[in-house]
């Protein structure tokens, strides 16, 4: 039984030593010169589970007359809660620190005290001559590898500059070519080939006079329709070839077009006399001709474009090329402006 008692009151106690927290509290260092820094560090031993409150204190606050708060911070070393306080001071004496109190689980636990010296720095006053006060802001010393990037690079861009505005100065002088595009109109092959016949018919002495200037006047027109209109050379061939060229054509326009073809062909090389009456009807049969194998809906307007000689060819792209150089140029310019803008902001700054 009193094995028993004794158990109990062991478990109890170890219970009650368990649940008790406690409060630790360390300087470094305890010694310092005026103006240096110490930190107390406190440290809190309790169940992982306790709630921990530290004492808060705020930036420049008197911890007491003559010590101050510069920083606090709060961690979790080797399981157990801390805060660090930063402290400095400027007056040289022994400072006295009271006990810091810590709330764990509301119940409030105090460390114990904490001694501080602040210890001034000895000054030799029998050697005042050694000493000298604060000097004014002198700036800094000027340095040419500071500035040499810079400077060149700005040289650089003048050059570039001088260059761009002699390039400008050629191409102002290089007058551009100016070259128009006309819009002609055309005659038609058939119109073409009317207008001829209308001249020849109003030329009756050419008729009555001369056949074979008449035929070959007629046999040219025809021919050069010919070839407008169906795309082959007639001009260089005979009158047969041109007949088998154009089967696929109306048979009976094609067969008063082989007469006419034919009596031409003894006039000019046979010394065949014509009738004014053939003259005629063989006017008509080209006539006729030119009216069955027309071609009406066809543009009337064609796109002349100059050409160039090649000399002015030449002009246009020394232009072309003096403007991608120029453009080239300036945007190098402005690019080392900036630049150089932003190395010398950077080394005044």
């Amino acid at each position: 039984m009193n094995r028993f008692l004794l158990t109990i009151i062991l478990i109890i106690s170890s219970l009650y030593t368990f649940a008790q927290a406690s409060v630790q509290a360390k300087i470094t260092p305890i010694e310092m010169l005026i103006g240096e820094q110490a930190q107390v560090t406190l440290t809190v031993e309790a169940n992982d589970d306790a709630k921990v409150e530290f004492p808060t204190f705020q930036p420049r606050q008197m911890l007491v007359p003559g010590v101050e708060v510069i920083a606090t911070q709060q961690s979790v070393v080797d399981g157990k809660q801390t805060l660090a306080i930063v402290l400095t001071a400027f007056d040289g004496n022994l400072y006295h620190l009271p006990p810091f109190k810590v709330k764990v689980n509301g119940k409030e636990y105090a460390s114990s005290d904490l001694a501080l010296k602040v210890v001034e720095v000895e000054v030799d006053t029998t050697k005042m001559d050694q000493f000298f006060g604060p000097k004014d802001v002198q700036d800094n010393p000027f340095l040419w590898a500071d500035w040499s990037l810079p400077f060149w690079l700005s040289v650089l861009m003048l050059l570039v500059m001088v260059v761009g505005y002699y390039l400008y100065l050629r191409l102002r002088d290089n007058k551009p070519i100016i070259t128009h595009i006309k819009i002609v109109k055309r005659l038609l092959p058939h119109q073409k080939a009317m207008k001829e016949i209308e001249e020849i018919k109003a030329n009756r002495m050419l008729t009555t006079e001369d056949s074979k200037e008449y035929y070959t006047k007629l046999t040219d027109t025809l021919r050069r329709y010919i070839e407008e209109r169906y795309g082959f050379s007639a001009m260089e061939m005979t009158s047969s070839e041109i007949i088998d060229r154009l089967m696929s054509t109306d048979q009976q326009s094609l067969d008063e077009l082989r007469q006419l073809f034919t009596t031409a062909d003894l006039v000019k090389f046979a010394k065949y006399s014509t009738q004014i009456n053939e003259n005629d009807a063989n006017l008509v049969s080209a006539i006729d001709f030119i009216n069955q194998t027309k071609q009406e809906n066809q543009p009337t307007e064609e796109v002349v474009k100059p050409q160039l000689s090649a000399e002015d060819q030449r002009s246009r792209k020394e232009r072309r090329v003096l403007k991608s150089i120029i453009g080239v140029l300036v945007t190098s310019a402005v690019l080392l402006f900036s630049y150089v803008l932003y190395i010398v902001y950077q080394l005044l700054k």
